[in-house]
């Protein structure tokens, strides 16, 4: 009788799966959608902000048609939900595999683009600097990253309808990155770190030549060196200082702007 019973229940289990299989089929109104159809339904849920639904659409559409450009499409356009939706990691990630499976589509520039588009959404988090957060604690990665993505566009298709655009986020980028070094210098420097405060700006120097983040990061050198007594740096910085930046002193003070030795 338990054997039985237990067999009973066995069949009783698997009919149920079959009919919620089958109820879940009846379900999917995509099921006998042709490629156009489904296609152009997922750009219609991309349009309407339905981002959700128009990647699960497109997901169908790769899985069903797996050759050809509706597939292609597809990937890119799930990537592009993902950025819309501000799901950076997925949308990265999509990015990542639409590069490794196509190098040669003739659209690959737009996922370089998207790709430090992605990344660039994280720049006001990186760069909050009036916020009390501990300017040390942020990461720059984001902005690096788009930087990166930026300049692979550039550098990889010149000529793409989104160099242009590329170019102006990559001097706002480099801008930006200077300005938060001369930030992390100027942190050291006002907590006494002063070996810190120095290597960072020089840093800064080095790498952002001619910059306001540069002459701001020479100024936050020779405090740091006169604050170790090392006055022959600190000579040294100057002059420096005064060969790139002769009227600079001058402007600050025409402008209104504090003096230099009060960088914060």
């Amino acid at each position: 009788m338990p054997k039985l019973l237990l067999r009973l229940t066995l069949i009783a289990l698997t009919l149920a799966l079959v009919a919620c299989g089958s109820i879940g089929e009846k379900r999917d109104e995509t099921k006998n959608w042709s490629a156009d159809k489904l296609y152009a339904e997922a750009e219609e849920q991309l349009k309407g902000g339905f981002y959700e639904k128009s990647i699960n659409y497109f997901e169908k559409l790769e899985s069903r048609y797996p050759f050809g450009t509706y597939a292609q499409r597809a990937q890119m356009q799930i990537a592009y939900a993902y950025y819309k939706q501000n799901e950076q990691a997925q949308c990265l990630a999509a990015i990542d595999r639409f590069i490794r499976l196509h190098p040669n589509h003739p659209n690959v520039d737009y996922m370089y683009y998207l790709r430090g588009l992605a990344n660039f959404k994280d720049k006001k988090g990186l760069l909050d600097f009036v916020s009390e957060q501990d300017p040390t604690e942020r990461d720059p990665k984001a902005a690096r990253a788009a930087f990166d993505a930026f300049k692979q566009l550039i550098d990889r298709y010149p000529n793409s309808q989104y160099a242009e655009d590329a170019r102006d986020r990559l001097n706002y980028l480099l801008d930006a990155m200077a300005k938060y070094e001369v930030h992390v210098a100027n942190y050291y420097y006002r907590r006494g770190a002063y070996v810190a405060a120095a290597n960072r700006a020089q840093n800064v120097v080095r790498d952002y030549p001619g910059s306001e983040a540069a002459k701001n990061a020479l100024r936050i050198q020779m405090l740091s060196y006169d604050a170790m007594g090392m006055k022959e740096l600190r000579d040294d910085t100057e002059r420096v200082y005064e060969l790139n930046f002769p009227k600079a002193d001058a402007d600050d003070i025409a402008s209104g702007k504090k003096p230099w030795w009060k960088v914060w």
